[in-house]
């Protein structure tokens, strides 16, 4: 490409971002370039309303824009691709994009839990061969690659415009979100055990015994006493779809 068709479009592209900090390339008339900027903020804020729905009624219109112009004008985005522009937004804002403009201190973790539906959604991790039949608690039990448990600090299943906390609850909010046959996606809330049974499945591969021996060491039970219990767990958990057997 010519240096100078290069350095224009660099110049174009900079002032259709932000255009209070990047002069017009010589050439272009002005309206044409209002155009341009129009469309393609318009582009992008439309795609982030649709997936983040509740932080744009909950900000209102003036602060929602204006985080979409800071992300739009600053960010720089790692993929070319619509589809993984919301994860983008999430990542911008897990930067700290809502301390530095004075957002409210949930925001990241509302967006991310936003994000979540539609990442599933469009998901096409599939399983590593397993046994549907096998021994969880003797097997290595398999956990489902479109079941994601979560824990936030913060009640983001609840904000929402008429309920922004201005501090966070003692007690995290764990969820399991996870897409069913029917191309669903669900949600719903896990006690701390079930959340950390999915945790330490997610994170290593180890038997069922194994994983609930390591759960009772560390809230000082016998294992004993919680194996029945943490057995009955897993069964419904693979009863939901949440565990799809063991690995083979």
């Amino acid at each position: 490409m010519p240096e100078a068709l290069h350095e224009q479009l660099m110049r174009m592209a900079g002032h259709v971002r932000d255009p209070q900090r990047h002069a017009p390339p010589p050439g272009i008339e002005a309206r044409r370039l209002a155009v341009y900027r129009q469309l393609f903020f318009g582009n992008v804020e439309s795609l982030l309303a649709g997936s983040f729905p509740v932080i744009r009624s909950s900000l209102g219109p003036p602060r929602w824009r204006a985080l979409v112009e800071v992300f739009y004008a600053d960010y720089r985005s790692q993929t070319p691709l619509f589809t993984e522009l919301a994860g983008e937004f999430v990542a911008f804002l897990e930067q700290g994009a809502s301390v530095a403009h004075d957002l409210p201190p949930w925001l990241a973790e509302l967006a991310h839990y936003e994000w979540v539906e539609g990442a599933l959604l469009l998901s096409d991790r599939s399983a590593p061969p397993h046994d549907p039949e096998g021994d969880l608690l003797d097997g290595i039990p398999l956990l489902s690659p479109l079941a994601w448990p979560l824990a936030y600090q913060w009640p983001v299943s609840d904000i929402g415009p008429d309920y922004q906390p201005h501090q966070a609850p003692a007690q995290p909010s764990l969820l399991l979100v996870r897409r069913d046959a029917d191309l669903k996606v669900r949600f719903s809330r896990l006690a701390p055990l079930a959340h950390a049974l999915l945790g330490s499945l997610q994170a290593q591969q180890s038997t069922g015994r194994q994983h609930l021996e390591r759960l009772a060491e560390a809230v000082a039970v016998d294992s004993a006493t919680l194996l029945p219990q943490g057995l009955a767990l897993l069964e419904n958990l693979r009863a939901q779809g949440v565990l799809l057997g063991t690995r083979v």
